[in-house]
């Protein structure tokens, strides 16, 4: 099976890229989602050793921060059967459970983060889903032709 790409957004106040490299073994569950489409790329397509772009969103600037990758494909999401969690879902059944997440790990991070502005004025990143109008999900694929030219930008500043 190919290795597929990955963007996933956090506000660096809830979790950062130094939280990830803080965690134990630099590796973290990705917790909290709560839309199905994105659910859904978490249960149905991300696997091991698939990619993974870190990205900061509800900040200035909005940017990949850095690079994981997919180290423990989907299995249910505990938090949603804890009632005093944020992320509580009172629907959800543990024999049939409605959320998902996996286990990132910290691969790099970037000296200098690649802006949203950036990805924007990047004729090579004009489909990318995240300047897509209207796409605010938090997990999203990215194209391997996208992946490859935002590491080389990365690169480029590293």
């Amino acid at each position: 099976m190919a290795k597929k790409y990955w963007l996933v957004k956090s506000e660096p106040a809830s979790f950062s890229i130094d939280d990830l490299k803080r965690s134990k073994n630099q590796t973290t569950c990705w917790d909290g989602v709560r839309n199905y489409q994105a659910r859904n790329f978490i249960r149905d397509e991300m696997k091991k050793g698939d990619g993974v772009l870190f990205y900061y969103s509800n900040t200035d600037p909005n940017a990949v921060v850095g690079v994981c990758e997919v180290v423990k494909e989907a299995y249910p999401d505990h938090t949603q059967f804890d009632p005093d969690h944020k992320h509580y879902f009172p629907g959800s059944d543990t024999k049939n459970p409605s959320w998902f997440m996996v286990d990132i790990k910290f691969v790099k991070e970037f000296k200098t983060p690649i802006t949203l502005e950036d990805i924007k004025k990047n004729p090579k990143l004009k489909n990318m889903r995240l300047v897509q109008k209207g796409n605010r999900l938090s997990v999203m694929p990215v194209a391997k032709e996208e992946w490859d030219e935002i590491i080389k930008r990365a690169d480029v500043h590293c």
